[in-house]
């Protein structure tokens, strides 16, 4: 039993040991776990805020009221007529909101090498961005360039489909104002804006609906 113990805690001193070696033996500055604390800091703090509750729901509006996503032809990113039009519509959009930044995803179909797809869904999202600066949108709001390549297809085949050759557009957060809040008072704008309108819109409608603006004889 003496023989067994000690070769038991011999085990355990040595894989203690291997253990250590591995922490010692990783690149200086990487940490053991690679998942993205700061990032969820990050999130928390938004939602704790209320940026990232009002983040999703104009997020949600903005898919409701335009279409967020353009198509293109296989192995280009040249905006068709089709294509144009769409973002026109992104950029009167997003023109309302000058506190907000969005982001544009570039997407290819399995066709190719993974390495040229995420080039290709890039350069499509660079395409789409620059057509939303011509249209009046600061590109300082559209900074956020990503290529998902074909890592993230709306119909699955490795053949051609245009459904997965496309750009998405999404509301990403507030622009940053070199301030440590990241509100810095626009939320609030937005906010007041918004219920300004909707208040304006019902009070109106509700006026329509009762007979208040009537000729009287």
């Amino acid at each position: 039993m003496r023989i067994i113990a000690l070769t038991l805690a011999t085990a355990t001193a040595l894989t203690g040991c291997q253990q250590w070696s591995s922490q010692l033996d990783r690149e200086v500055g990487t940490s053991g776990s690679q998942t993205a604390f700061g990032s969820s800091v990050a999130r928390n703090a938004a939602i704790n805020e209320g940026t990232e509750d009002f983040r999703i729901e104009l997020d949600r509006r903005f898919a409701s009221e335009v279409t967020t996503m353009v198509n293109f032809e296989f192995n280009s990113a040249v905006l068709d007529a089709p294509a144009q039009a769409v973002l026109r519509e992104q950029a009167n959009f997003i023109r309302q909101f000058p506190e907000v930044r969005f982001s544009v995803f570039g997407h290819t179909d399995a066709v190719g090498s993974n390495s040229y797809n995420r080039s290709l869904g890039l350069r499509r999202a660079r395409a789409a961005v620059n057509y939303l600066v011509r249209q009046g949108v600061s590109r300082s709001r559209l900074e956020a360039l990503v290529s998902l390549g074909e890592t993230q297809p709306l119909v699955a085949t490795q053949g051609r489909e245009r459904a997965n050759r496309r750009t998405v557009t999404e509301v990403a957060g507030f622009v940053e104002a070199g301030s440590p809040t990241p509100l810095n008072g626009r939320y609030a704008e937005v906010v007041f804006r918004e219920y300004v309108q909707s208040a304006t819109v019902q009070a109106t409608t509700q006026g329509i609906a009762g007979g208040e603006f009537a000729v009287e004889n």
